[in-house]
């Protein structure tokens, strides 16, 4: 056969059928992963953008400012740095050697006045001089700036200092909100940082902050298989079991690391059950008390007996269906499980109320007062 008549024949080959449905399901996934990112940056700024949305964090960083004085540089000096008009009229960051080395008239490198920037605008991105200071850096570190900053905060992340991490993803994105390595860094940074803390508000505000970088980075990169990864482990360790296996299975979709493939599948198997539970819990939270006892009840002789969050559903079902004395109970195990849980002795305390028991309403209401002034 000529080489000819051999282009002819694989020209008319016919495509196998699984190979069209394979193709054309791989067309409709790329679609969907388009219009879920156009989706998320059609947002509006304040729900994305680091210098638009609400900053839960930066009052954690603000003390880093203390180092920096501001002060405007003089025309000679501009000039002589060759800073152009960027800086003409705007407060510069400077730290108490930058000072010394400026007052005894030498040039202070103009890689040292990104970095003191980068400090700020990453501490608080809504700084007023912040334009200013984005087109400096622009202009003499280039587009690649926020690449740079990235690999920063990734070598002060290895030798664990959390906050320059932190200040340098937050500059990152300020430089460009969504840059994919900035975002899924500042949220690895963020679950760091709250995971090395016992302050419930400081906890909290990084935890939200993590969460929302993550679940921001699955809808603008949705190939992007280590933010399903970490993202379902948020979802875990906040008890939103279905949650996370569904997180889960899109990681399993287009994953390649085996060795995180089978931790994953490993992980989904053991959600079975937790994902049951959070059905009858969910069926609770719903009004449907039948419903979540009939599914709670079942795990109550189970490995997850120890679980305080079973009990605790179980007893506000019997309190709704009027089993007072099995709510009892139930709320009695919660306190067995989690001795602090003053959630759980207000249910007491309402259900001993109604009952006309004035001791056993004392004794919890002092039981909380007490929790939360150890907690002041």
């Amino acid at each position: 056969m000529t080489a000819k008549k051999e282009a002819a024949g694989r020209a008319s080959r016919k495509i196998p059928v699984r190979e069209k449905e394979t193709r054309k399901q791989d067309a409709m996934l790329r679609a969907r992963d388009e219009k879920t990112r156009e989706n998320a940056l059609n947002r509006p700024p304040g729900e994305w953008v680091l210098r638009e949305r609400k900053d839960r964090v930066g009052s954690f960083l603000k003390k880093h400012l203390e180092q920096f004085s501001f002060d405007e540089f003089s025309d000679e000096y501009l000039k002589a740095a060759k800073t152009g008009e960027i800086l003409r009229g705007v407060p510069v960051p400077l730290r108490e050697a930058d000072l010394s080395d400026m007052n005894s008239g030498n040039e202070i490198p103009v890689a040292i006045i990104g970095e003191n920037m980068v400090w700020v605008i990453g501490i608080d991105p809504k700084f007023k001089h912040t334009d200013a200071y984005v087109e400096f850096i622009l202009k003499f570190v280039g587009k690649k700036a926020g690449e740079l900053l990235v690999n920063v905060a990734q070598i002060a992340a290895e030798r664990e200092a959390w906050d320059e991490a932190c200040i340098h993803y937050r500059a990152a994105l300020v430089l460009k909100p969504d840059d994919e390595n900035a975002m899924y860094g500042y949220a690895r940074i963020c679950r760091a940082m709250y995971n090395s803390s016992t302050d419930i508000s400081y906890i909290g505000s990084f935890k939200a902050e993590a969460l929302d970088y993550l679940e921001l980075l699955t809808e603008l990169y949705p190939k992007f298989a280590e933010g399903w990864y970490h993202l379902g482990f948020m979802y875990l360790n906040m008890g939103l079991y279905t949650k996370a296996h569904l997180v889960w299975e899109t990681f399993l979709s287009i994953a390649k690391d085996k060795e995180a493939r089978r931790e994953i599948m490993q992980r989904m198997r053991q959600l079975r059950t937790p994902m049951e539970i959070e059905r009858g819990t969910n069926h609770v939270l719903s009004g449907r008390w039948l419903d979540g006892i009939a599914i709670l009840e079942s795990f109550s002789e189970s490995a997850y007996k120890d679980w305080w969050p079973l009990w605790y559903y179980l007893g506000e079902a019997y309190e709704n269906t009027n089993r007072v004395d099995d709510a009892t109970e139930a709320y009695k195990q919660v306190l067995g499980i989690d001795a602090s849980n003053t959630v759980t002795m207000e249910r007491l305390i309402s259900i001993y109320e109604a009952d006309g028991k004035v001791e056993m309403v004392k004794k919890y209401t002092d039981k909380i007062a007490l929790i939360r002034e150890s907690r002041a």
